[in-house]
């Protein structure tokens, strides 16, 4: 599957709407969008899949209305990855009880805690961001993990919060992980249909929206968290997959 010269304004345009009417009809088929502060393992998650992300304030302006999507995300793509769609989006959210997390195994953690900080809504801890784990970020910082993860503490539950506010979706997409994936490649694709670099799509995130406080370019300029697969050319035949799999 190898992407086309798609991407002019009129084709675009008409591709993002079709991609939200889809959407559309998946929030139809599972009775409204969820959160992940009001989620658990117990809801019928299918074992494999695409996930959508929206965020309080941030809509659509030039492809119609109602709110747009912010991140697009899969789970273990890897030959063999044993991660099921709901440990991925667990990951996202923390810990329901105690609001703690691990930005070191979610991105998305990653990108907004530096952005709540940068806002100003608290300080950035000198370790965050820093290894794979907080014993590595404390030897680098000749401290302790016990130390990293206090002064990590009250980001992590900050960006917990911050996530498990905003509203998703998921589409179901059952193959094996690999290389060749169909959920990859829906993700891959729908990123960059949605994430188009400055100047924005038809689509351009608020003025406010908390993304434009980010260190990352990739974010600054696509109005997504993610941080690949932005600014990429796109496959439209991807959405004729999603066709498939959303159903009637």
């Amino acid at each position: 599957m190898t992407a086309n010269a798609a991407g002019t304004a009129p084709v675009r345009v008409a591709d993002f709407i079709r991609f939200y009417d889809l959407l559309d009809r998946l929030e139809e088929r599972w009775g409204g969008k969820r959160t992940l502060a009001h989620s658990s393992g117990r809801i019928e998650w299918p074992d494999r899949g695409v996930y959508f992300f929206f965020e309080n304030g941030e809509t659509r302006s030039g492809s119609g209305a109602g709110p747009r999507v912010v991140r697009v995300g899969t789970h273990g793509l890897k030959v063999g990855a044993k991660s099921l769609l709901w440990t991925r989006l667990r990951s996202h959210r923390g810990a329901l009880m105690t609001g703690r997390g691990n930005h070191r195994g979610s991105i998305f953690r990653l990108l907004v805690g530096e952005a709540l900080a940068r806002r100003g809504d608290c300080s950035l801890p000198p370790t965050w961001g820093v290894g794979s784990s907080p014993r590595q970020a404390g030897r680098e910082f000749v401290t302790s993990a016990a130390v990293v993860r206090g002064e990590e503490d009250d980001l992590e539950r900050r960006v917990s919060h911050y996530i498990g506010q905003m509203p998703l979706l998921w589409l179901g997409v059952g193959d094996a992980p690999g290389p060749t994936s169909l959920r990859g490649w829906i993700e891959r694709n729908a990123i960059a249909l949605l994430g188009r670099k400055k100047p924005f799509g038809p689509d351009a995130p608020s003025r406010a929206w908390l993304g434009r406080f980010s260190i990352r370019r990739a974010v600054q300029g696509s109005g997504m968290w993610n941080s690949k697969h932005v600014g990429d050319p796109y496959d439209p035949r991807f959405l004729d997959a999603m066709e498939r799999l959303v159903g009637h």
